[in-house]
């Protein structure tokens, strides 16, 4: 596969992600822990590298998803959306029970920042990882996420954990979340928690879902929808008139009662709106699409960075 070209004149800088929290996990049993909890394999996660994974309720659906990545050799860190992290962090520390494991909030000592577009990868220069990789930049830790498609052109988009580089320009935590909604890849927040089945937002697409692993909560509805066929849902990237919001629903012309979907993710830049949306596959066949109502403004589908499978569109 070709690499995808740089974009032109991309949104670049670095901005607090404020709508961030990070989870710890140490011990001896971390990295065995969260592999019997999460979509993802943890027991061979390895130094400098990340993973995406998600944590299932014992029906499938997502509860949560997470950027994780190991720090030194028996601690993993956890960045997850800080809506539902108290939540989750509750929810996981129930099943800790005899492990050697210590699960706790670390939001507030490892603040978040997200750093995007060429400049930034400039500024990082021979410590930029690849995708998935784990990177340093002073004390700071950075690890570089899939990136987001503009205008047919490829964006780079970092996580950095710690103090960002001070040489690079503000960018709005909405031109963040447009660009992680071009990015394709769904974070769940609390206005989407058990809304969906991994693949219902293509989690297994971008590497989030490990089928060859052992069992996790929700495991058996996941594998059921990868291997029999019964998915009729997919995550589209639409664009529109105005701003969208995670949780809000998306209507189709033919059934004004009944929502064709989910916005799992949208922002904006300028008077530019795009969201990841959550839709009947069906939904793309004919007619149009609206949010919120079919008398609400319309949206028109784009082009992800990836492919949805023929078998499943």
């Amino acid at each position: 596969m070709n690499p995808t070209p740089p974009a032109s004149n991309p949104p670049a800088g670095a901005v607090r992600l404020t709508d961030w929290g990070v989870i710890r996990a140490s011990g001896a049993d971390a990295l065995k822990f969260l592999h019997g909890q999460m979509t993802q394999d943890f027991e061979h996660l390895q130094p400098q590298q990340a993973r995406l994974a998600g944590y299932c309720s014992a029906k499938g659906r997502l509860l949560a998803s997470f950027v994780a990545w190991r720090q030194g050799s028996d601690e993993v860190r956890l960045a997850c959306s800080a809506d539902l992290l108290p939540a989750v962090l509750k929810r996981l520390s129930m099943f800790v029970l005899r492990a050697q494991c210590k699960l706790s909030d670390a939001s507030a000592e490892l603040p978040l920042w997200g750093l995007a577009g060429p400049v930034a990868q400039q500024v990082l220069g021979a410590e930029a990882p690849a995708v998935w990789a784990v990177g340093s930049y002073g004390a700071a830790t950075v690890v570089r996420l899939p990136d987001a498609l503009v205008d047919g052109a490829g964006v780079p988009r970092y996580l950095c954990a710690g103090t960002p580089p001070q040489t690079l320009p503000e960018l709005t935590l909405d031109a963040w979340h447009w660009l992680e909604a071009k990015s394709g890849v769904a974070r769940i927040t609390a206005a989407t928690a058990e809304q969906f089945v991994p693949q219902m937002v293509n989690l297994e697409l971008v590497g989030g879902v490990n089928f060859q692993k052992g069992c996790y909560p929700g495991q058996e509805v996941v594998a059921r929808s990868q291997y029999r066929g019964t998915l009729k849902r997919r995550a589209y990237l639409l664009e529109g008139d105005g701003p969208l919001q995670p949780g809000q629903e998306v209507f189709h012309s033919a059934d004004p009662e009944q929502p064709a979907g989910m916005v799992a993710l949208a922002g904006s830049l300028g008077s530019r709106h795009a969201a990841l949306v959550e839709l009947k596959i069906a939904a793309l066949d004919s007619g149009t699409l609206h949010a919120g109502s079919v008398q609400g403004p319309r949206l028109t589908p784009s082009a992800l960075p990836y492919a949805i499978p023929a078998e499943a569109a």
